[in-house]
C-alpha cells in the first residue's frame, strides 16, 4: 500500500477509535451524574453535597484508571490488528447508545439538566409535569374523536406551519382548545378555527401577504390557519422564544397593553412568576394547548393516544416530548 494511502487509513482508524471513545464517554459522564444527582438531591451537606462531590471525585479517578487501562489494552490490540481499537471503541459507543434509547435514560438525563440548569430548568420541568398531568386526566375516546375531526384541516394547518416556521403539532394544539376543531363564531367575538379576535393590523398584513390575498377571511379554516400561524410567531418573537409566555401572549393579545405590560406592572419575569397573578382561563391556557399538542405529536408518532398511567407509557411519552419544548434540547 502507498504511503499516502496508509496514512490516510491510520488517520481514519483512529478517527473513528476517537469517535467511539468521546460518545461513549460523553454519555457515561451525563449518566452517571445524572444518576447521582438523583440519588443524592438534596441541600444537606453530609447526606446529599458531600456524597455528591465524593462521586464527582471517585468519577474523575475513574476515568483517569479507564484512560490508562484504554492506552494498554489499545498497544495489545495493534499488536494483534490494527482495525480492533476501533471497532472495540465503536462498539462501545453502540452500546451506550442502545442505553440512551431506552426510557430508564430518560429519568437520568432529567436529572442531569436539573443539575447544569438550576432554577431554570426546575421551573421548565415542573411546568412539563403539569402538561403531561392535563393529557392523562383527558377523556381518551373524546380525546380520539377531536383527533379525527382535525383531519379535514390538517393540511391548511400543516401548511401554515411551514410557512411562519411553527411546530405544526403547537397549531393543532390551539385549534383543539380554541374551537375543538369545530369552527364557529363565539359570543366572546372569536372566529372560526382559531377563534381569531383582536389582531394587529401588522399580523394580519403579513398573513395577507402569504396567502396573496389583501384581507384573509376569518370564516375560511386556511386562511384563519396562518392568521394564527403568524399571531403565534409575533408574539414568541416579543416573548424571546418562550413557549409558555408565547402562548399566553397569544391568549391574552394586546388588550390592556398585553402581557408584557401585565408582567412589568408585577414585577414578573417567567411564566412561573406570572402565574398567581392571573385568572384561571389565561393561566391554564398554555397548558391547555401543550397538553392537547402532546396528543397531536403521540397520535403521529405512535398511530395512538398512550394512556399515561399504564405500563412504562409515562417514560414513553416523555421521552417523545411535548412539541415546541424539544427546540430547547
Amino acid at each position: 500500500m502507498p504511503p499516502t494511502h496508509s496514512l490516510k487509513h491510520r488517520l481514519l482508524m483512529i478517527g473513528f477509535e476517537a469517535l467511539g471513545l468521546v460518545v461513549t464517554a460523553i454519555s457515561a459522564v451525563m449518566i452517571l451524574l445524572g444518576y447521582s444527582a438523583g440519588w443524592f438531591s438534596g441541600t444537606r451537606f453530609f447526606s446529599s453535597l458531600l456524597p455528591f462531590a465524593i462521586g464527582v471525585l471517585a468519577l474523575i479517578i475513574a476515568a483517569a484508571v479507564l484512560l490508562i487501562g484504554w492506552w494498554k489494552l489499545r498497544r495489545w490490540l495493534q499488536g494483534r490488528a490494527a482495525i480492533l481499537s476501533p471497532v472495540l471503541a465503536i462498539s462501545f459507543a453502540l452500546i451506550m447508545g442502545w442505553f440512551v434509547m431506552q426510557n430508564h435514560f430518560t429519568q437520568a438525563f432529567g436529572h442531569f439538566r436539573m443539575l447544569v440548569g438550576g432554577k431554570q430548568e426546575a421551573s421548565r420541568v415542573t411546568l412539563a409535569h403539569q402538561v403531561y398531568a392535563a393529557y392523562r386526566r383527558y377523556d381518551s375516546a373524546q380525546l380520539l374523536k377531536m383527533v379525527n375531526r382535525a383531519e379535514a384541516y390538517n393540511p391548511a394547518i400543516s401548511e401554515a406551519a411551514k410557512v411562519f416556521d411553527i411546530d405544526a403539532n403547537l397549531l393543532q394544539g390551539i385549534a383543539a382548545t380554541e374551537s375543538s376543531f369545530l369552527p364557529r363564531d363565539s359570543l366572546d367575538g372569536g372566529h372560526g378555527l382559531f377563534q381569531i379576535t383582536q389582531v394587529p393590523k401588522t399580523i394580519m398584513a403579513q398573513a395577507g401577504k402569504q396567502l396573496a390575498v389583501s384581507k384573509p377571511s376569518l370564516l375560511d379554516p386556511r386562511h384563519n390557519a396562518f392568521i394564527a400561524a403568524a399571531t403565534l410567531k409575533y408574539y414568541l418573537a416579543e416573548m424571546r422564544g418562550d413557549l409558555f409566555l408565547g402562548l399566553l401572549a397569544y391568549n391574552i393579545g394586546p388588550a390592556n397593553g398585553g402581557l408584557r405590560f401585565i408582567m412589568q406592572q408585577y414585577g414578573a419575569t417567567d411564566f412561573v412568576t406570572i402565574q398567581p397573578y392571573l385568572q384561571q382561563l389565561p393561566r391554564d391556557y398554555p397548558i391547555r394547548v401543550l397538553s392537547h399538542a402532546l396528543a397531536f405529536r403521540l397520535w403521529q408518532t405512535e398511530g395512538k393516544l398512550l394512556s399515561y398511567e399504564e405500563g412504562d407509557n409515562a417514560m414513553r411519552i416523555q421521552r417523545v416530548g411535548i412539541p415546541g419544548l424539544q427546540a430547547e434540547l
